[in-house]
């Protein structure tokens, strides 16, 4: 197969500078804001943009160690494989977070329940549209049962780079 290329159309600011404490799902950083600068010659994309709620952000995840096919995640003590997490450690080291909008100016969105390393790279960003994007009665594998703490959950060394 051919490689794939992607350039970043911006990038996050946020309040996490390290990866050990960071929250490590959206639902556990509700505390926490950001600022998404999409570089200028992208503005123009953001139109339209305002009228929604969340965005979901695609991002490179830039301080990953490399992949693994299979590791013991956040939530759970049990290794798994790689597709059936969310662990840092991707083949692609692609990232995405479904993000509270909190208002726009020009090419800059504040956004909230930010669990995104600051100056990560930003890949895309699309409107979270919960028509298309919710199915609240679907079976979640390994997950179940384990994400009712998210909130205290906290990411720690075992990824990074």
């Amino acid at each position: 197969m051919d490689s794939i290329t992607f350039s970043p159309i911006g990038i996050i600011h946020s309040p996490h500078k390290d990866l050990s404490g960071m929250p490590i799902q959206p639902p556990a950083a509700k505390e926490f804001e950001g600022t998404l600068e999409i570089l200028p010659e992208f503005e123009e994309g953001l139109e339209g943009i305002d009228g929604f709620t969340r965005v979901m952000v695609f991002y490179h995840l830039h301080k990953s160690a490399g992949p693994l096919l299979t590791a013991k995640p956040f939530l759970d003590t049990t290794a798994h494989g790689v597709f059936a997490t969310r662990i840092p450690r991707r083949p692609n080291a692609l990232g995405f977070s479904v993000l509270r909008l909190i208002s726009r100016d020009k090419n800059l969105i504040k956004v909230g329940d930010v669990d995104i390393l600051d100056e990560t790279p930003i890949i895309d960003i699309k409107p979270y549209v919960p028509p298309f994007d919710s199915y609240p009665d679907e079976r979640y594998g390994w997950f179940e049962g384990k994400v009712e703490d998210i909130e205290k959950a906290r990411s720690d060394e075992r990824f990074k780079r």
